[in-house]
């Protein structure tokens, strides 16, 4: 069996770590040559990242923060979890208190954060709820509460679904962009769709007809742009991301969804310069664009298509309740007032800078019964891009 050669820059995994990405693999491979020889690529994302005791997340190796592949905004200061918690004590005081759910918790620093301004805030939530797939991540993240938020931690609760009817607030912080994605190219007629194959012990793409119902897909995006896509034009598309915000909506009975995530409006996503699309890997803080190198121990990722959430939400009953950046969202929560010293001020620009974390990630917020102008977005909204 041959090895992928890694990139140069990268650091080399352990031996248990490559025995464990091997284990995956030949799980890989086994459902590749029951499917004819190829599978789709959503498929193996979904494998790499989500299989049972293989997958990325699912497995127990360090992820986030500076010790593993990247760093969020939660991990990076306390402040974005302070500032996302003022919008959620104004949610609470219209709903007349509720719950918070966050789906994908991570280390648990953000829910120890914003449990923490909610306290100070008096605004506490009746159950701060956390949907996590990952055993090991659950741990990680009971400890984390348990060492900043020991008197809250009661109020925290694991759950391994989607509750059947929820009032309050749904949170997603870079949970959206691990959505597996299927990777087309636009043919002269219709579209190819890039799917997985194993060649001599090794993965590689393989181009074939696109399913019918990715077909029917991307025609509607298509319609939906400017100008068509020219021939050769390669991107992905996250066909689970309307299913994902029709069963969030469909659960909430009142209240908000905000999400925070790196992505663009569809105008943006399709752009004719961004041909090759936005798929992403990342390994030991190194960003990379080989989904096939080490599988189940570096991340992949594809950004969000905004347009196509909101498209899903309304068409779900929920309202837009506005667009924005990162920078404007966290800024008109007061996140630069909250800049006292150098640490902090140092975070603020981490977070907020065009150049950083500000103008790269967006945030975006939905309501369900709620007759409220959400702060996050008075500064500037950008809705009318979608």
């Amino acid at each position: 069996m041959r090895s992928r050669q890694p990139l140069a820059e990268l650091p080399s995994p352990s031996p248990d770590a490559l025995v464990h990405s091997a284990r995956l693999q030949e799980r890989i491979r086994a459902e590749i040559q029951a499917h004819g020889g190829a599978m789709s690529f959503e498929r193996y994302m979904d494998l790499v990242l989500y299989a049972p005791g293989l997958g990325y997340y699912s497995a127990g190796a360090r992820k986030f923060g500076v010790a593993g592949d990247f760093v969020t905004a939660p991990e990076l200061s306390p402040l974005f979890g302070r500032c996302l918690a003022v919008q959620c004590a104004e949610l609470l005081k219209v709903l007349d208190g509720g719950d918070i759910l966050e789906l994908g918790a991570g280390s648990g620093a953000m829910a120890a954060d914003m449990l923490a301004e909610l306290a100070t805030l008096g605004a506490l939530p009746g159950r701060y709820l956390i949907l996590e797939v990952s055993a090991e991540l659950r741990e990680r993240q009971r400890l984390t509460l348990a060492e900043r938020a020991p008197a809250l931690l009661q109020r925290v609760h694991w759950l391994e679904r989607l509750p059947a009817a929820f009032s309050g607030v749904i949170l997603g912080n870079e949970v959206l962009d691990a959505l597996p994605v299927s990777r087309f190219r636009r043919a002269t007629l219709g579209f190819e769709e890039y799917c997985v194959a194993d060649r001599g012990g090794e993965f590689v793409w393989q181009l074939q007809p696109g399913s019918a119902d990715l077909q029917h897909a991307l025609a509607a995006l298509e319609a939906d742009l400017p100008q068509p896509l020219a021939a050769g034009y390669s991107s992905e598309i996250c066909l689970r991301l309307p299913l994902l915000i029709a069963s969030l909506a469909d659960a909430l009975t009142h209240g908000a969804l905000l999400f925070t995530d790196y992505g663009y409006a569809r105008a943006g996503y399709y752009h004719s310069e961004r041909h090759m699309g936005t798929l992403m890997c990342h390994y030991r803080q190194r960003v990379h664009a080989d989904p096939f190198l080490y599988p189940g121990l570096q991340d992949i990722t594809a950004h969000v298509d905004f347009t196509a959430m909101t498209q899903a939400a309304t068409q779900a009953g929920l309202t837009l309740a506005g667009f924005t950046t990162q920078a404007h969202f966290l800024l008109a929560l007061g996140i630069a007032e909250r800049a006292v010293d150098l640490h902090t001020a140092r975070a603020v620009k981490l977070l907020t800078l065009p150049e950083e974390m500000g103008e790269r990630f967006k945030a975006i917020g939905f309501v369900k019964g709620v007759d409220l102008a959400l702060r996050g977005f008075s500064l500037r909204d950008l809705s009318h891009s979608l």
